[in-house]
């Protein structure tokens, strides 16, 4: 009897068994899945990334900008990658091109999901130019340095208010006569824009060579040489919002390029951009035994350095 009562045990559980669902069906079919999202999107000649929004269940929005000076119009500008969701699908696929060259300068995409359900995005497409081409008049060099700011070490100085401290042949002065023309060249596959600097000698034919003439001599091109003589490269990063300079050894400075404005530095300091400058964030050291000097200022303890320029074409 026990062996009886075994047996239909055994068959009841092996029918239950047979008749439970198979919990990775509706992960294989897909039946789950209403994802349809666009994670990524590239398109040729874009610079910078693009904002995507999920605006709700079936709408959402893509910004992007398209350099112009690449393209003859915005009518053809051809997906280059294109990430979506798991298994969701794309009206437009990679390699095909959207028509930007409207009104809105705005164009249709639809992600559908698995499950057959879909999000329309408006992709708007703004013109880029690259502001840093052209050329430009050197007009000041300014630092911001000093020991214990907030006992009164810090000051912000032009550097030719000091000529005492520098060489008479070939001071700071000798930069201001000088020129910087800036050329794109092409975008990286992040969507920075890069080229060439050209950092002319000017009517004297000399660059400053940042040799602080007092006690103790100190050459500090260290802080000082941030754009290369003659020619050198140049990187835009449009995400960290820096421009990376790198001279003809491959060694490289990186600063900001700021538009007219006042900055506040604090303990009462403050630096006034009349046109435009590339500003360089220095790592001196303090100098306590130094403080309140042109030495510590220039050369032991710069913060901040700008090259205060006016662009003429």
């Amino acid at each position: 009897m026990k062996k009886i009562l075994y047996v239909l045990f055994a068959a009841i559980a092996l029918m239950q068994t047979s008749c439970q669902k198979d919990p990775l069906e509706d992960i294989e079919e897909g039946n789950w899945n209403n994802e349809r999202n666009v994670l990524e999107i590239k398109f040729e000649n874009q610079v910078g990334n693009a904002q995507i929004v999920r605006v709700d269940d079936q709408a959402g929005t893509i910004n992007l900008a398209i350099n112009v000076d690449a393209v003859p119009n915005l009518s053809n500008i051809i997906i280059k990658e294109i990430v979506l969701s798991y298994g969701a699908k794309s009206s437009v696929k990679e390699g095909e091109a959207l028509n930007f060259e409207n009104a809105q300068n705005s164009a249709q995409l639809t992600v559908t999901s698995p499950t057959g359900k879909s999000r329309n995005y408006t992709v708007v497409a703004s013109s880029f130019r690259e502001s840093l081409v052209g050329t430009y008049d050197i007009d000041n060099l300014i630092v911001y340095g000093g020991t214990g700011p907030e006992y009164g070490g810090g000051a912000v100085l032009a550097m030719t208010d000091k000529p005492w401290i520098w060489s008479a042949t070939e001071g700071p002065d000798k930069e201001l006569d000088n020129q910087l023309i800036f050329e794109m060249t092409g975008i990286t596959e992040d969507g920075n824009t890069y080229g060439t600097v050209t950092n002319t000698a000017g009517a004297d034919g000399k660059y400053a060579d940042f040799v602080f003439i007092g006690t103790p001599q100190t050459d500090v091109k260290k802080f000082y040489r941030n754009i290369p003589k003659g020619e050198g490269k140049w990187l835009r990063n449009y995400a960290t919002g820096t421009i990376t300079f790198t001279f003809a050894d491959g060694t490289t400075k990186v600063g900001t390029f700021e538009n007219a404005g006042t900055e506040n530095l604090g303990n009462g300091s403050t630096k006034t951009i009349a046109h435009n400058a590339f500003a360089f964030n220095l790592n001196g050291t303090d100098d306590w035994d130094k403080i309140y000097t042109d030495y510590d200022k220039f050369v032991k303890k710069p913060r901040r350095f700008w090259i205060d320029v006016t662009k003429v074409y």
